[in-house]
């Protein structure tokens, strides 16, 4: 379950790659539609140039003295290609046209002539698109030419069709759109990896921090209660002060250890301390720690073959502690003692318990942080198991056929 803290980290990591994404998307479209415009600019510019070639020409190879000649015009190869010309007058009073043999596209001469005149009113060179009369887009270009007397008396008209350009600039316009969308996708995904991967230190140091303050309170209640104890009852009876004093020191050095293994654990999970590794013999530690753990009358029997693992003895301590905790607080039948059985051969730890046993569907669930045998709340299992993790072993958990439930701890067994 989420914390505050890290749910505010979650909420935020979802905004950085949001607004990642925004403005990648915001860009890509402004630079996709400066393409896109430029693009359409080059392709009118293409086919102006193209008509330009041919009014430029046209308009060279004719003369006007009183009558229109084009002589040379109807020699050049221009008069039986594409794109097509006119050669109209500037009003309807003035010359006869000429038309070019080739019709590449249908034009109305009346659309075309309006053109000629307009191109005559204003004396200079005119494009634009017009439709042909089977509706398809067309782009012409008019340019007009003078008499000898330096007046402007026609225009040169010249069309192409605009149907493979549009066509090549619509496809542009789709691989524009495509890849703008590719890349705002992939800049979404990127932009979330890399806000999780920004942001990870942070969560990570944030859940260090939590299970640093739970592992504490776990391991902690117990003791200081217990202190608290001892301290009510040598305040109630002086006479048993001294009584009381070795046992309330005894709680203090315990609860000193308990946080000095908690440190440890955070700065090894932390990666700021390695764990201190050495071959320990497994059956004297437990056995040393059954005998300094209080029974409160349960039946603890221990059976050992000399193992020796490579761990680090003071994690290990706790491991193994926990798991005889465990057994005794919770291997037990209503009414009846704990009876806890411990084995210890071949880098194997294995603690039986003659209680209820475990659901084996909800055996992993007790391993998880929070949730310990039992149905108490606490981490006891969990740090065993991340023990086990650390030191590159594991934690199984089964039950026994007569009943009560087996917690079994893999450890690597030393070579020397």
């Amino acid at each position: 379950m989420a914390t505050p803290t890290t749910a505010r980290l979650h909420r935020r990591r979802r905004w950085l790659a949001l607004l990642f994404t925004m403005v990648t998307a915001a860009g890509s479209i402004v630079f996709a539609g400066l393409a896109i415009r430029l693009d359409a600019d080059l392709g009118e510019q293409r086919l102006d140039g193209e008509l330009r070639r041919v009014t430029s020409t046209v308009t060279r190879l004719i003369e006007y003295d009183g009558t229109l000649i084009t002589a040379f015009v109807s020699e050049d190869e221009l008069n039986t290609r594409c794109p097509q010309f006119a050669i109209l007058p500037g009003d309807a009073d003035g010359f006869t046209g000429h038309f070019s043999q080739q019709s590449c596209v249908p034009l109305d001469p009346a659309l075309l002539a309006s053109l000629a005149a307009e191109a005559v009113r204003t004396g200079r060179l005119l494009n634009g698109y017009v439709r042909a009369t089977g509706g398809e887009l067309v782009r012409v270009g008019a340019e007009p030419f003078r008499n000898s007397q330096g007046q402007y008396i026609g225009a040169v008209v010249a069309a192409v069709d605009a149907g493979p350009e549009r066509d090549r600039h619509n496809r542009v316009l789709l691989f524009a759109v495509a890849g703008c969308v590719l890349l705002v996708g992939a800049v979404g995904v990127a932009g979330h990896l890399l806000s999780g991967w920004a942001l990870r230190p942070a969560a990570a140091a944030l859940e260090q921090q939590e299970v640093l303050l739970a592992d504490t309170a776990h391991d902690l209640r117990t003791p200081v209660a217990a202190l608290r104890a001892l301290a009510e009852t040598a305040l109630e009876h002086p006479t048993q002060r001294a009584d009381l004093l070795p046992r309330t020191v005894q709680l203090a050095v315990r609860m000193g250890s308990i946080i000095d293994g908690l440190l440890v654990r955070a700065r090894l999970a932390a990666g700021v301390e390695q764990l201190a590794i050495q071959p320990v013999w497994l059956d004297q530690l437990v056995t040393t720690m059954v005998e300094e753990t209080p029974t409160d009358g349960a039946q603890v029997t221990v059976t050992a073959a000399p193992t020796k693992v490579d761990v680090d003895p003071v994690l290990m301590q706790r491991a193994v502690g926990n798991l005889l905790n465990n057994a005794l607080r919770h291997g037990r039948r209503p009414g009846d003692s704990a009876i806890v059985h411990i084995t210890v051969a071949g880098g194997r730890l294995m603690v039986a318990d003659h209680g209820p046993g475990i659901d084996a569907a909800m055996a992993q669930e007790k391993f998880d942080r929070f949730n310990s045998g039992g149905g108490s709340n606490g981490l006891g299992l969990s740090i065993v198991r991340w023990v086990a993790q650390a030191h590159g072993g594991v934690l199984r958990v089964y039950n026994a056929e007569e009943g009560g439930a087996i917690f079994e701890l893999v450890l690597p067994t030393s070579d020397s």
